[in-house]
């Protein structure tokens, strides 16, 4: 009689863990990828975007309402025609309920506490929309906007201009007269030096992980949360919304933001507000030479009046730098209205 064999010990589960060790490795790489892209390499997308999501990226455009946005959102909702989950719309409304002649802006608001011009309430409202805007893992780009705004370009065209780029377009530059470094304050050593204090439009467009960043800091903001605000010492009058986001970036990723806006302003007259652009001033030609400058000024508020000019460099070729622009009273609407489809051929 033969002996029964004994059952012999089972070998370790070695597939499952070589499956466990390369789930592993391909988080640990998109992590990695994630905190430290390469600097001669751009993602299309967000890696994790990439990993996570079957959607196409989408374009997050934030507008601080003051009040007016359904004046211009029939001009947007022509914009965005035929680009459904490509973009998506968030409004920091000033009123409980706001009025829209468009259903694309309908239920988008974010209510806050009230927003005052120059005040940190201001900031306050940027982060609180990038905030909510990164629930949403397809939003790739985040534009801020103001009321006043209007679209230079079609959407495919502002589309690839965002996605495409290497850097968020992020206005920022030194000026060494009372509207820039002197508004600066000691208070706010050591974590922000005289030297890297900067200035910039607050109009922006950032890619995710500027916008986490923005989110994320606590450090700097409570610096600029009590040292830069109207009526400081010596006469200073800070404004946070001028201040905060091209000093963050300016010490926190220089290489990272083109040092540029993308939405125009017109400061020639040299008053404490812009320009605003009656019916009158909105003429194909007008617009079409906003659309074809490619250089980026400033004028220092020093005695010098110092121009400064950098070119508008687009993962390093020379482009035009606009694709939006400000301000226009509401009775330029019929005049922009029709003459949409012309300047926006690009």
């Amino acid at each position: 009689m033969k002996g029964v064999p004994l059952p012999r010990a089972r070998a370790a589960p070695r597939r499952r863990i070589w499956i466990s060790v390369a789930v592993a490795f391909i988080a640990i790489t998109v992590l990695w990828a994630y905190l430290y892209p390469p600097q001669d390499y751009t993602y299309p997308t967000d890696p994790l975007h990439t990993a996570f999501s079957l959607q196409e990226p989408q374009t997050c455009f934030h507008v601080l309402d003051s009040g007016q946005i359904a004046i211009f959102e029939k001009l947007w909702e022509l914009f965005f025609k035929g680009h459904e989950g490509r973009y998506t719309i968030y409004v920091h409304a000033s009123r409980e309920k706001p009025e829209h002649v468009s259903p694309i802006f309908i239920d988008r608001e974010i209510h806050s506490d009230k927003v005052g011009w120059g005040m940190i309430s201001m900031v306050d409202a940027e982060r609180r929309l990038l905030a909510k805007a990164l629930e949403d893992i397809d939003n790739q780009q985040f534009v801020l906007l103001s009321d006043s705004c209007v679209p230079l370009h079609n959407f495919d065209y502002v589309y690839d201009f965002l996605m495409g780029s290497k850097h968020s377009f992020l206005d920022c530059f030194d000026d060494p007269g009372p509207h820039g470094v002197f508004r600066y304050s000691k208070n706010m050593l050591p974590e922000v030096r005289e030297t890297e204090f900067r200035k910039g439009s607050q109009w922006f467009s950032i890619k995710r992980q500027h916008a986490m960043v923005v989110i994320a800091d606590s450090l700097y903001y409570s610096k600029f949360r009590r040292f830069c605000k109207p009526g400081m010492e010596e006469g200073r009058n800070c404004y946070a919304d001028e201040h905060y986001l091209p000093t963050l970036f300016h010490m926190m990723d220089p290489a990272g933001i083109a040092n540029w806006s993308v939405t125009y302003v017109d400061w020639s007259e040299g008053k404490w507000h812009p320009r605003s652009f009656r019916a009158k001033d909105v003429t194909y030609e007008r617009l079409k030479n906003m659309t074809s400058i490619d250089v980026s000024s400033h004028i220092t508020s020093d005695e010098k009046r110092e121009l400064l000019q950098r070119p508008c460099l687009w993962n390093g070729l020379k482009r035009p730098c606009y694709l939006f622009a400000r301000k226009f009273y509401p009775e330029a609407l019929n005049n922009l209205m029709n003459l949409f489809s012309n300047y926006t051929i690009f």
